[in-house]
C-alpha cells in the first residue's frame, strides 16, 4: 500500500481549505448574500489555469501546482454560480472592465514570448490586476463579500508552501503572488471584523 508523502499531505490539506472556501462563497452567491465581481473571478478562472499549463510544460512539480490549479477552478465555479441567481453579482465599472481589459493582454502576450517562464509570471500579473476590482470592492463594501473564503484561501497557500520541492519561478512564483493578494483580500474583506477586534463598538457588518 503505497503511503502519501508529509510534502504531499499538506497539498491535500490545502485542496481541501480551498473547496470548503469555495462552498461558502458559492453558497453565499446563490442566496444573493455574497455579489462576486465576474471580472475578477473570471480572469481569476483564467490566469491560474494558463500558469498551471505553463507550469507542466517547463515540468514543475505535479503536486505543487495542484494548488495552482485548484485556484484557477473555484473562480470558475464562482463565476458560474454568479449567474445563478440575478443578484449575485457586482456591477461593472469602467475601473473593472480596464482591469479586465488589461488582465487579458498580460495573458495574451505570454503566446508571443513562447517562455514558460515568462507565462507564469505574466499570468500572476494578470490574476493581480484582475484582483484589483475585488480588493477594492472589499475594502469598500466588505459586507458584499464572504470573508472566511480569502482566509482559507490564504491558509491553503501557507501550508503548501513547505511542500514546495525546489524553489524556482516554475514552482513557486504564483504560490508567492497568491500569498500576498489573498492576505489583501483578507485584510479587505475582514476589515470590520479585525477592526472590532481591538474596538468593540466599530459594527462587524
Amino acid at each position: 500500500m503505497q503511503t502519501i508523502e508529509p510534502a504531499h499531505a499538506l497539498v491535500l490539506v490545502s485542496l481541501s481549505l480551498g473547496l470548503i472556501g469555495a462552498y461558502s462563497y458559492i453558497r453565499d452567491t446563490l442566496a444573493g448574500k455574497t455579489t462576486p465581481n465576474r471580472v475578477s473571478w473570471g480572469m481569476w478562472a483564467l490566469a491560474p489555469l494558463i500558469g498551471t499549463a505553463a507550469a507542466f510544460d517547463s515540468g514543475a512539480d505535479m503536486w505543487a501546482s495542484a494548488r495552482v490549479f485548484l485556484a484557477g477552478f473555484v473562480p470558475l465555479l464562482i463565476f458560474i454560480a454568479s449567474f445563478a441567481n440575478r443578484s449575485g453579482y457586482w456591477r461593472l465599472t469602467a475601473f473593472d472592465l480596464i482591469c479586465g481589459l488589461f488582465s487579458i493582454v498580460a495573458l495574451g502576450v505570454w503566446t508571443l514570448v513562447e517562455s514558460p517562464r515568462a507565462a507564469i509570471l505574466l499570468a500572476a500579473f494578470g490574476d493581480g490586476i484582475a484582483a484589483l476590482p475585488t480588493i477594492i470592492k472589499a475594502w469598500r463594501f466588505p459586507e458584499t463579500e464572504t470573508g472566511i473564503t480569502y482566509v482559507l484561501s490564504f491558509l491553503g497557500v501557507l501550508i503548501i508552501l513547505p511542500s514546495i520541492p525546489v524553489w524556482n519561478i516554475e514552482n513557486c512564483a504564483f504560490q508567492l503572488y497568491l500569498l500576498i493578494a489573498n492576505a489583501l483580500l483578507c485584510i479587505a474583506a475582514n476589515r470590520r471584523r479585525i477592526a472590532a477586534c481591538f474596538n468593540p463598538s466599530v459594527p462587524q457588518a
